[in-house]
């Protein structure tokens, strides 16, 4: 019977991923049809467009060239009636010259037929009639101005639409993911050497499997990439996914998109919980302040300020008008908020909101200059409301004190191990739960800083104390590639790295007293330290 239930609830629950995914298929199917009618339409107005500048081209043409027709008429005309007119001119002169001779011809006196010869011969030498060409300037000839289309028709009916770029190809073997980049490789089906450029588009999503319609992010767009590989960098992983597309373009027009593949971008994401974090704290999504009045804030609400007396004799300040952390304590009631108490007392403290409860992961902490005291670590879920990180058994952290000195050091147990190392801006935290190891690192050079090993029994929250100044936590980050190497250097070397789980177990276990040499190994970079052989 729990078999035969066992068995219809797999069927059941596979019949639902599958409906889930038909439901999928369909938004994505409407959503299509829609793009093709909105497509549709922008094509045959951009086709309308182009026809129109082509007639406009074609009119603009036609008005030209018949312009040109019509001044090549008036220009011949004209010089064809400036010819006309020196014709007739030189005919008139010429018909007159032609009666005087006729009428010298009945002159009877030898004399004066002599002299009228002799003007007549000399008219007749200077006569227009006998200078002008009698052949036309201009010929009535048009067909220089003639045009002929055929070619250019041809070529009209031949316009087709444009050549689209085909699909690129992703290659998803060549993908890779490493320290919250993604590097995209992909190539073309065959050789186009129209392709001026590619388009690459990604989006986060919480959904393996085909890109989803409804409900998801915009697709984030990089352009004019000339090579067939990209690499996406700085990127915060906050979902389990990223869909990753791509499109080739040529000089005129994009292809249609690659098919979609989907890559796994899994981190550790957090929050700090605000919840149960000290009313001294200001506590914004990834930012946590230390706020002197928060504590008086709350106390006013609950109607237990002093007002006896004009300052709460419970909050005092020193020289620099910030409370000492040793001085400074608020009102020890506090309030149940999401299954927990508020810290209190002297522990300035917040939590993550997701527990690490397998696998290896690694967040990052930046704290503000003037920041005078912060912790970072990890704690079990049973941190008390007036426990400190690293003053349990349960909670491991590095502390930084800018108080008077600066002092830097690892805590567990209520045990201290000074850090005899520059205090970096940006602490990486390094948690792998399986194998029982929590580093710190600085952040900027992957040098580590120390390493707890012990057996985690029981989930683990991210843990930060904050005093007079603020920190802000860098979350959705993968385990860089280089912790990953040194944490493979450092697990192959002999011996154990030392921490303060291994005094804290010879403390426990009634060792009255721990008096190991330490030995300090430097390998590839990596500060590791020892137990000496004759010590615990």
């Amino acid at each position: 019977m729990d078999e035969q239930r066992e068995t219809l609830q797999r069927i059941v629950s596979t019949l639902a991923n599958k409906n889930d995914e038909i439901h999928n298929f369909i938004d994505m199917l409407n959503h299509t049809i829609k793009n093709v009618q909105v497509s549709s339409s922008n094509a045959i107005s951009e086709l309308d467009e182009e026809f129109d500048g082509l007639y406009s081209i074609l009119d603009e043409m036609k008005g030209s060239m018949a312009s040109t027709i019509q001044q090549e008429e008036a220009r011949k005309i004209q010089a064809l009636k400036d010819q006309l007119n020196q014709c007739s001119t030189a005919l008139e002169s010429s018909e007159e010259l032609l009666e005087l001779a006729a009428q010298s011809l009945d002159i009877k006196d030898p004399v004066e037929f002599l002299k009228a010869a002799t003007q007549i011969k000399d008219r007749v030498t200077m006569a227009s009639a006998f200078r002008i060409s009698l052949k036309p300037k201009v010929s009535d000839s048009m067909t220089h101005l003639m045009v002929d289309f055929a070619l250019e028709r041809r070529m009209l009916q031949a316009v087709k639409f444009l050549p689209v770029p085909k699909a690129p190809e992703i290659d998803l073997a060549a993908c890779l993911v490493a320290d919250n980049c993604i590097t995209v490789s992909w190539r073309m089906p065959e050789e186009d050497s129209r392709i001026d450029h590619f388009v690459l588009e990604y989006r986060k999503t919480n959904f393996d499997g085909l890109p989803r319609v409804k409900d998801e992010q915009r697709w984030e767009l990089v352009d004019y990439i000339k090579a067939t590989e990209y690499t996406l960098s700085g990127l915060k992983f906050d979902t389990k996914y990223m869909n990753i597309r791509v499109q080739a373009c040529n000089k005129a027009v994009a292809g249609e998109y690659s098919d979609p593949v989907t890559l796994e971008t899994k981190a550790f994401v957090f929050s700090l919980d605000s919840t149960s974090s000290h009313l001294n704290l200001k506590v914004e999504d990834t930012y946590v302040e230390w706020d002197p009045t928060g504590g008086k804030g709350q106390e006013k609400i609950k109607g237990k300020e002093n007002k006896s007396s004009g300052q709460n004799p419970l909050l005092k300040s020193n020289r620099s008008g910030a409370p000492s952390p040793k001085r400074t304590s608020i009102s020890t009631r506090s309030l149940p908020r999401a299954g927990r108490d508020h810290f209190t007392g002297e522990s300035y403290t917040v939590l993550g909101d997701t527990a690490v409860e397998s696998g290896q992961h690694y967040w990052e902490v930046r704290a503000q200059k003037d920041c005078k005291s912060y912790s970072v670590g990890v704690t079990y879920r049973n941190l008390g409301k007036f426990d400190q990180l690293g003053k349990t058994n349960s909670s491991w952290c590095i502390h930084v004190n800018n108080w008077l000195q600066t002092t830097f050091s690892a805590k567990h147990n209520n045990k201290t191990k000074t850090l005899d190392i520059p205090v970096p801006d940006r602490i990486g935290v390094y948690c792998d739960f399986d194998g029982g190891q929590l580093a710190f690192y600085n952040a900027n050079s992957k040098k580590l800083l120390h390493t707890f090993r012990t057996k985690f029994t029981q989930p683990l929250l991210p843990g930060f104390m904050i005093w007079c100044g603020g920190l802000t936590v860098s979350t959705g980050l993968q385990v860089p590639s280089a912790v990953k190497m040194l944490q493979k250097s450092e697990n192959g070397l002999s011996g154990s790295t030392s921490s303060l789980n291994n005094i804290a177990y010879e403390h426990l276990t009634g060792s009255s007293r721990v008096s190991a040499a330490m030995n300090s190994v430097v390998c590839e970079g990596v500060r590791l330290v020892c137990l000496d052989p004759g010590g615990v």
